[in-house]
């Protein structure tokens, strides 16, 4: 029986992926990668900086920089865009609803502790938790499955199959699927492909949180409650 949700946050409930983008194009620039372009970096948004930074920086320069480079974009981030990110319409109606009806409720996200707490305020969804994990809580970050692990474990130890992950990105969906979720429902909202998600593992699509609110009676979510 399915008992949980565990949502990502960034390009799921906040409207984030665009600001992380450009933070990381702008610490690449910085650091003298100056051939990276924003669709690429915006096309790994959704995994930590353990699994970005590869995929532009050589392996011997990360030995090297790859802390300061992250440090330094973390702090972009938050003196420049974190003030500006917004959660996305319905975001605490579809948690109440949801919690409401039995589920108990998850955050897994690929961003630091530190971001997480500011995240949970500008969703304004902290009451509504009964587990959040970051990259903090994790030895790799996504797509690989160490993070959804983690809330399983928060959870009292549910089973993959006990649960269901809402996400944006491939990488949320690959994680999930890694782990053994069967139940793996994607979101638009983040700017990911549909065909990408399906690929990936999703077996549900919704364009955002308000669009699973607005459909939420015929979803496998309103079955929790039929079956109470």
């Amino acid at each position: 029986m399915l008992k949980a949700v565990i949502f990502d946050i960034d390009g799921t409930l906040l409207d984030s992926v665009d600001f992380h983008a450009e933070a990381w194009l702008r610490a690449f620039h910085h650091f003298g990668y100056t051939q990276v372009t924003f669709d690429e970096v915006r096309s790994q948004i959704g995994k930590g900086g353990d699994q970005l930074m590869p995929v532009f920086v050589p392996q011997q320069d990360l030995a090297r920089i790859g802390e300061a480079l992250e440090k330094w974009r973390s702090e972009l981030f938050r003196r420049e865009y974190l003030p500006r990110v917004k959660p996305f319409p319905e975001v605490r109606e579809l948690f109440q609803r949801l919690k409401d009806d039995g589920w108990q409720l998850a955050l897994a996200s690929s961003s630091n502790k530190q971001d997480l707490e500011q995240y949970k305020k500008i969703a304004n969804i902290a009451d509504l938790l009964e587990a959040d994990t970051s990259a903090d809580d994790a030895e790799r970050s996504k797509p690989h499955p160490d993070i959804f692990a983690a809330a399983l474990e928060q959870l009292g130890g549910l089973r993959p199959t006990e649960v269901v992950v809402i996400g944006d990105s491939p990488y949320d969906a690959e994680a999930a699927r890694k782990l053994g979720v069967r139940e793996i429902v994607g979101v638009l909202c983040g700017g990911f492909p549909e065909d990408e998600l399906r690929k990936a593992g999703c077996v549900l699509i919704y364009r955002d949180p308000a669009d699973i609110l607005a459909r939420y009676a015929e979803s496998l979510f309103a079955t929790k409650r039929e079956a109470a």
